[in-house]
Formats: structure tokens, C-alpha cells, sequence
């Protein structure tokens, strides 16, 4: 597939045609990829949203477990730690922050980047709440807990350091 069958309108400001030729098999995969993106962006307002947001979330987040500690990573790139909120409330870890557009508003432009706010809630069992740490290092977040047997209720914010 070309760069320019990505862009959706020609010179002319008009939306730009298939091809000249028809092919039925790249008129379904475009029809294909129009549906889910209804579809995925009508939950976005829906009462439906929390439950696609764990699935569907970002920022993406993997979970590594030892003995010792519970670690999250989080892939934030283009955002800096002051970008970020880490906090620690009744079992629960939420990142959350916002990532601004970058452009300045003039002329049409085309773009597949996520913009805008952001929350990822992770629940949490048998960890030191108080004793969280979080660092930021190359657009990646990372929220290290050490593993307890009663975990602390209450909300604590987690500074955010970098290295």
C-alpha cells in the first residue's frame, strides 16, 4: 500500500480516489477497517467505555511479578514525567496525564497519533502502597511495588523521578 492511499483527500481538497482500477479485495479491507473504526470510536462516549478501556486502553501497560515486587510499565512516548499523575488509592494503580497535539491548527492534515487525556486504572493485591516508587525514562513509566501481606488502604500520590 502506498503512503498516499493512507491520506484521505487529493490536492484538490477533495477526497481522493481508490484507483483507477477496481479491486475488490482492497475496497473490503478499507470497508473493513472504516467499520471497526465506527465501531470503536462510538464506545468512546458510550457507558461502555471502562470495560473496552482495559482492553482497548492506553497507554499500553505489561505487568512483571517476582516474589519481591509487582512492576508496571507504561509506554508513554512523547510525554515527560510532568505530563504523568501516578497514584496509589484502595487497591487500585491509575496513571493519568494528557498528551497535547502538536500542531498549531492551519490547513488539513491527517493523522492516526492519540491525543488528548488519559486514565489507566490497574487493580493491585498484596502490595506496600507507601512504598511505591516511580521513575520515567525514555517515554517509558515505571511503577515498582513491593509485595505485602495487607495491603494499606488509603490514596497516595507517587512522585515521578527520572534519571
Amino acid at each position: 500500500m502506498a503512503f498516499r492511499d493512507l491520506i484521505p483527500w487529493s490536492k484538490s481538497q477533495e477526497l481522493a480516489p481508490v484507483r483507477d482500477s477496481f479491486d475488490p479485495f482492497l475496497t473490503l479491507h478499507r470497508e473493513m477497517n472504516r467499520l471497526f473504526d465506527d465501531v470503536f470510536r462510538g464506545f468512546a462516549g458510550s457507558t461502555l467505555s471502562p470495560l473496552m478501556e482495559g482492553r482497548f486502553g492506553w497507554p499500553k501497560v505489561e505487568l512483571s511479578e517476582t516474589d519481591k515486587r509487582l512492576t508496571v510499565t507504561a509506554e508513554l512516548p512523547g510525554l515527560t514525567e510532568k505530563d504523568v499523575e501516578v497514584e496509589v488509592a484502595n487497591g487500585v494503580l491509575t496513571v493519568r496525564g494528557e498528551k497535547k497535539a502538536e500542531r498549531n491548527g492551519e490547513g488539513r492534515y491527517f493523522t492516526e497519533r492519540y491525543y488528548g487525556a488519559f486514565e489507566r486504572q490497574i487493580p493491585l493485591e498484596g502490595v506496600e502502597e507507601d512504598k511505591a516508587e516511580a521513575s520515567f525514562k525514555n517515554g517509558v513509566l515505571t511503577v515498582s511495588l513491593p509485595k505485602s501481606d495487607k495491603p494499606r488502604e488509603g490514596v497516595r500520590r507517587i512522585a515521578i523521578n527520572t534519571h
